[in-house]
This record gives C-alpha cells, structure tokens and sequence, in this order.
C-alpha cells in the first residue's frame, strides 16, 4: 500500500513538473512571438534570467489559477451568464498580469490586452497537457472528472454496487430527426448503440412515443420527471382566478407546476432516491440538483443552488477559457449563418440579430459543457439516477429550422456528449445503463405572421371588434378578417365611418405557444362557453375558425360540454370525434384524445386555436417568431422518442404522453432495485 501511495506521488509530482516545463516553454514562445510582452529589461538579459523568468511566471500563474481563481467564479455566480465569457479573458489576463508582478526578477511585463491572450493560451496549454499525461492513468483521470464536478456527498451513505440508470435529454430532438441524423452519419455514437459496431450487436432499441396536445418541455418534463402532467395546457397560459400568466420556463412558475404535480401524485420524483437533476426545469426530488429552474428562486445550500453546477465547472481556468473560446466561435458562427442565410434569400427565415447569437452560444456551449461534466461527476461518485437536459439543438432549430444545415454540427457536438458520458461511465464505481430520449420533436413552417401578415393577436382583435395596428389592417388577410366581422354583424358594406366602440372591457389575453394559441378573457372569472362569447363577440370564433392559418378550435359549450370548430361552420362535439374527426383529420391518430384531456384541465383557455396542418410537407404556422416550432398538434413535433438499453425489460406498448414514460423509467428503477418514496410527510410537501 504504502508503495501505491509513493507511485502515485511521484507521478501526480512528474505530471505537476510536466505541466511547468510547457507552460514555461509556452511562456517562452508567446513572448518572442508578441511585441507586447516581454520577459525581459529594455537592455536585454542572459537566456538563463529570461528562461527564470518565464518559469517563476509560469509557476506563479499555475498557482494563482489553481487557488484564486476558484474564489472569483463565486463572484461570477452573481453575474448574468452572457457577459460570463468576456469576464473569464478578463480575469484571467489579470492574473497573468499579477504572477509577472509577483516575479522577484521584475522584469515580466506585458499590455493589458496581450495578457488575455497569453492567459487564454497558457490555460489551453495547461489544460492540453494534463490531460493527456491523465489519459493512460485511470485514477488520475477520474480524479479530475471528479474535480470538475466538484462531487461533495457529504453526510451521504456509500453508493450502491448495482446498476445506476442515466438518463440524457436532447431537448426538441424528434424520432424522425434522429433516424435520419443516424443515417447520415451525424450520431455516428448513437447508430452504434442501435446498429452495433465492428461486428458488436445493437446494445439498445428504439421507440417513439406520443406527446400531449400540449408538445413542450414543461408538460413533458414535467410528466417524466414528476408523472404528472395535468393542468399543463401549453408553454403558456392565463390563470384567472390569480390574474397571473404562466410561463413553463418561468422560476416561480416550474416550482408551481412542480409543487401541484408532487401534491397530485403524492410522490416526490423519479429522482426521489440518490438522484441528481442536471439542467432541467423541474428537480424530479433529487437532492443534487444544479442549473434547476424550479429551485431558482428558493434559498437553499450552496450545494443545491440553482446555478452551483456553474461554479463547479469554472472553478478550473482551463474550462473556463475554452467553454469562453467555444462561446465567442459560437457566437461568430450564428452571426455568420445568419447572414448567409439572409443573401440566399432563404425561406421561412425570421430575424436572428439582437442577443439571440449570445443566447445560442450559451445554450449550445455553456449550458451542454456545465452539464455534461456535471452529469460526468454524478457517474464517477455513483449516483443511483441522473437525468440532465441537453437544449442546444432545440434553441437552433427554433431559427434556423429542424432539418437545416445549421443544426447539423449541433447533433455532432451533443453525440459528442454522449460519448463523453458513456467514458465516464466506465469509470464509474458501478455499472450505467445508458437512456438517451427526447421530449418533443419540431414541426418545420412559415410563422403565422410571415405568411398572412398579422399576428394572432391581431386576428383576435379585429374579430372582437377592436382596433388592430395599421400593418395589419393593411393585409389581405386583414381585409378578410374585416370582412368576417362585417357579416356576422349583418353589415355588408364598409361603413363611412367608424363605428362606435363596444363598452369597455378588459382586453382578451392573447397567448402562443408554437402553433398552439391561447385566448382569455380576464374580465370572467370562469371559463366561457360559446354561447356566452358569441354574444360578447358574434364575430370573433367565425373569424378564427375560417381562417385558412387556423386547423381547428376548442371550446366549452353549454349544450355538448366541448365542441371541436372549423370552417364553413363546422361543429363537432368532443364525444363524435372518434366517428367524425372533422378539422382534426389531419392530425392523425390520438387528436381526438388529446383534445379532450387538455378539455378537462381547470386552466384551459376560453378559445384554444391549433393552426393549420399540411400533412403532406409536415408543415405549420407557428403563432410566435419561429421556424421550427412545438406546443400543439400537428407533424413532427408530437413524435419524440426513447433509446433504450436491451438489458433494461422493453417499453412495451404504445407510449402516449409524457407520464407514459414516467411509468416505464419507474419500472426501469424497480428492476435496477431504486425504490422510490411517496411524499408523506409535511416537511416533503413544504421541500416540494
């Protein structure tokens, strides 16, 4: 034993000098290469004091990095992630200025901007090099998966010797995009869990599943995590009796939507036992959670704080500067696809300027490398469950499209991920099994306002006999809407003038969620029924319904209790769908049950609007800014899908909505003996 220990020293001492000698040379090179930095007096030195030189700096600066640098990330987690990079060059360069300064020769120097560089490549280096030694010593290399995660399991039992389940979401990615990107070669990682390798059988299987009418991460996370996904009728929506509009990706709203999941089932969370909940929207009841939405506004530890996984990746420099380095390439490649797009002429294309390149950069890289080695710290300290949420390619394909060639090096990179988190799983102290899933798709199209030139919004007022902007009232489709209210009021001829404004009201609310809108009237505090909003409104559903953007719409009704609406006066009853799907034809099998679950939720909107739906191109209108949307029925967006160990027992069945797979990866945790606890105590429901 005491031999291992001296080994182990000794190489950790060989590597720790290996490290030095390079970053020294480094030191060196950038010195004869840059006129702003120099290592020598104005008079010139002997080879030996320069060479002293650089290795104090060297020295100086390694250790500043290794002990200062970690207090000033704290500081950083106070600071909004955009500006995060241009904070990590400039305290890094600042360092490098103190370690020259600290040099008893005195005789470093370098400019401010100089520093950020030679800072920046030293880190590179550094990082390079330790790596590498790392590579061929598996302890060492766990060691330091193990520091980037900063693992602390403090007051926790040792970890259990058998199978742990990870579970890895790529956020937006659907069955059809991932069967073609496998066939393509861009998951070269996962087509060889599906199809084998180098004469190896298949290791997992693949199943699609069927998404809620209400096709976003909240409801879907909301459902695997949580098992419930009742009352969650779209991304957003208005609640009447609080006056308060809901926002899945809101922080109060996901610890609300989590606190009445948990009370609904009575349980805690897939995560409830030994888990760790890794870039999501909801906690699942883990208790390591990091980059958690629904704990960001709850004071809790400094271990359990929404944004401590930050802290825990950028505590080492050389992270930090090369996810800084990654980001400003990110932010350059969106920029530059942006505008190349723009002088093709590409269609759909909506405007990607302002700080969308900023936010693309953070999603595709800040967010995926804090994650990614935070789930690699929870394998390597064995966690029994770990479930993390990858969103790069569903931000891109928001803009750029589903199946564009923008998204195409963004499968690469998250494939790339998953590699990285099947290594780490090899040296995990117990065995994973690997689920990779996704919780929507994407459906491609032109928004709704590209192509009629009016929002939904829009549409709502002038059916509801409001003023609408003058773009709009200027548009083909806005003469038509004018036209339509003109009828139902029984007035043909366009009148000389205005006519008098109804009684004042509170204006409806008006929301999208992809193709999904939602319309509210806060004035009523219960849920209006047809008859009622004819009568406030004689124009307003015909309007909608024989809009050629509309598919279909929902709403109460006195007589048959929900009716399904279309063109040309179509009504059809909730109960006569199945028989008589009507506008819901389109939209395949499982419409008609889907439309009737999202009926029965206490917050569902007065009006719900799908739009329409070409099934031959797969295409929507999505009623917000974007061209590859998700949030309603319609195409590819309904279709995720669940890759799966064969080891694990199969799915079995059709997978109909999120709390479908909430059951299988339950079963799953049964079978890998994770029990899970029912919340039965008041302190859970307050923790909840």
């Amino acid at each position: 034993m005491r031999g291992v220990r001296w080994r182990r020293t000794a190489g950790q001492l060989g590597r720790s000098v290996t490290v030095w000698a390079v970053s020294t040379l480094t030191m060196l090179a950038l010195a004869a290469l840059l006129p702003d930095f120099r290592l020598q007096s104005a008079d010139g030195d002997s080879a030996t004091r320069i060479a002293i030189t650089a290795a104090w700096g060297a020295g100086a600066f390694g250790l500043l990095s290794a002990l200062v640098w970690p207090l000033l990330v704290r500081l950083l987690l106070l600071v909004p992630a955009l500006f995060l990079g241009l904070l990590v060059f400039a305290l890094n360069g600042s360092l490098l200025l103190l370690a020259l300064r600290l040099s008893p020769t005195g005789q470093g120097e370098a400019a401010p901007e100089t520093a950020v560089i030679v800072a920046a490549v030293m880190s590179a280096v550094a990082s390079a090099t330790g790596g590498a030694l790392a590579v061929r010593d598996d302890d060492a290399y766990r060691r330091r998966l193990l520091r980037l995660a900063d693992r602390r399991r403090r007051g926790s039992p040792p970890c259990a010797t058998g199978p742990g389940l990870v579970c890895v979401q790529l956020d937006g990615v659907g069955h059809d995009v991932l069967t073609a990107a496998v066939r393509t070669g861009h998951l070269p990682t996962l087509a060889r869990l599906l199809t084998g390798a180098d004469g190896t059988a298949p290791t997992h299987r693949l199943t699609p599943w069927r998404t809620d009418w209400s096709s976003q991460t909240g409801a879907s996370q909301l459902g695997i995590l949580h098992g419930s996904t009742f009352d969650v009728p779209a991304f957003r929506w208005y609640e009447k009796e609080r006056g308060e509009v809901m926002v899945c990706n809101r922080p109060t709203s996901a610890a609300e939507l989590q606190r009445r999941a948990m009370i609904r089932t009575g349980e805690r969370g897939l995560l409830a036992v030994d888990g760790a909940s890794r870039g999501n929207l909801f906690s699942g009841g883990a208790g390591e959670q990091a980059l958690v939405l629904s704990i960001a506004t709850r004071r809790r530890g400094r271990e359990n704080r929404s944004r401590a996984g930050y802290f825990a990746y950028f505590s080492d420099p050389a992270n930090a500067v090369r996810t800084a380095l990654s980001f400003a390439a990110e932010v350059g490649r969106e920029i530059g696809q942006s505008v190349h797009a723009r002088l093709r002429q590409e269609r759909p294309r909506v405007g990607r300027g302002g700080l969308y390149p900023f936010i693309r950069a953070f999603a595709t890289v800040v967010e995926r490398d804090v994650v990614v080695a935070a789930v690699m710290g929870d394998l390597l300290a064995g966690r029994s469950v770990v479930y993390a949420d990858l969103v790069a390619y569903d931000e891109v394909a928001h803009h750029s499209g589903p199946h564009s060639r923008d998204v195409e090096q963004v499968l690469r990179r998250l494939d790339r991920s998953v590699a990285l988190i099947e290594t780490a799983a090899e040296h995990a102290p117990r065995p994973y099994h690997l689920v990779i899933l996704s919780d929507h798709g994407q459906s491609p199209g032109e928004t709704f306002r590209t192509r009629y030139g009016l929002t939904l919004a829009d549409l709502v007022r002038a059916g509801c006999g409001l003023p609408v902007p003058r773009r709009a009232e200027h548009t083909h489709s806005g003469a038509e809407a004018r036209a339509a209210v003109r009828a139902a009021l029984g007035r043909p001829d366009e009148p000389d003038e205005a006519p008098p404004r109804p009684a004042r009201r509170l204006e409806p609310v008006v929301l999208a969620s992809g193709n999904l809108g939602l319309i509210s009237f806060p004035d009523m505090p219960h849920r209006l029924t047809k008859e009622e909003i004819d009568l406030r409104h004689p124009a307003l559903l015909a309007t909608l319904a024989n809009h050629p953007g509309v598919g279909f719409l929902l709403v109460r009704s006195e007589e048959h209790g929900g009716v399904v609406l279309g063109p040309a006066g179509t009504e059809i009853p909730l109960a006569d769908l199945d028989e008589h799907p009507g506008p819901l034809a389109p939209f395949g099998p499982g419409a008609a049950e889907a439309v009737r679950r999202t009926h029965a939720f206490p917050h569902t909107a007065d009006v719900m609007v799908n739009s329409s739906y070409d099934p031959e191109t797969g295409e929507v209108l999505a009623f917000e800014e974007q061209i590859g949307s998700h949030g309603g029925l319609g195409g590819a967006q309904s279709r995720p899908f669940l890759l799966s160990p064969l080891a694990l027992s199969a799915p079995g069945g059709e997978l109909v909505g999120a709390e479908d797979v909430h059951a299988v990866l339950r079963r799953w945790l049964g079978e890998l003996s994770g029990p899970e606890v029912p919340l039965d105590t008041d302190g859970d429901r307050r923790a909840a």
